[in-house]
């Protein structure tokens, strides 16, 4: 008899091993971006901008302020323990952000099914919205926590 968790389950079940799978992801790491807190299907992390991460202009350049997005698009559409990858992204960018300042940003999934899920992502600074991001993402039918084909549905 074929037992089955949902997906709510395998991330209550899997929680640390992906938690610190995500925390871990190397990009981030070079980049000093933490990740906070990681709900099903949220996310949040936080960077702190220095000096080399400025444009000609002195503010955080746009890269920066999209790759915070884009972590924390990642670690949101991965919290279910399935492989996720983003399919599009479409970034608003408001406000500059500063030198020495704290960015943080935040992933809420808005819709999911069984192939894709949609996502919105806010990029603040010190209370002021810097970027906004819309993503897609296609989930993959394989985890990558040890969940057992007998176990998920």
């Amino acid at each position: 008899m074929k037992s089955s968790m949902t997906e709510q389950e395998v991330h209550q079940k899997y929680y640390k091993q992906i938690f610190e799978t995500l925390e871990q992801e190397p990009y981030a790491q070079f980049l000093g971006m933490k990740l906070i807190e990681m709900g099903e299907g949220t996310a949040t992390a936080e960077l702190e901008v220095n000096d080399h991460m400025l444009n000609s202009h002195g503010t955080v350049h746009g890269a920066i302020i999209f790759s915070l997005a884009d972590y924390v698009f990642a670690a949101a559409s991965n919290s279910y323990g399935k492989t996720s990858v983003g399919l599009s992204t479409n970034v608003n960018f408001m406000s500059p952000g500063r030198r020495g300042s704290r960015l943080r940003a935040i992933a809420e999934e808005e819709k999911r099914n069984n192939s894709t899920a949609w996502y919105k992502i806010r990029v603040e600074s010190d209370g002021e919205l810097l970027a906004t991001m819309e993503a897609l993402v296609y989930r993959k039918s394989h985890y990558f926590v040890p969940v057992e084909e007998s176990e998920s549905n």
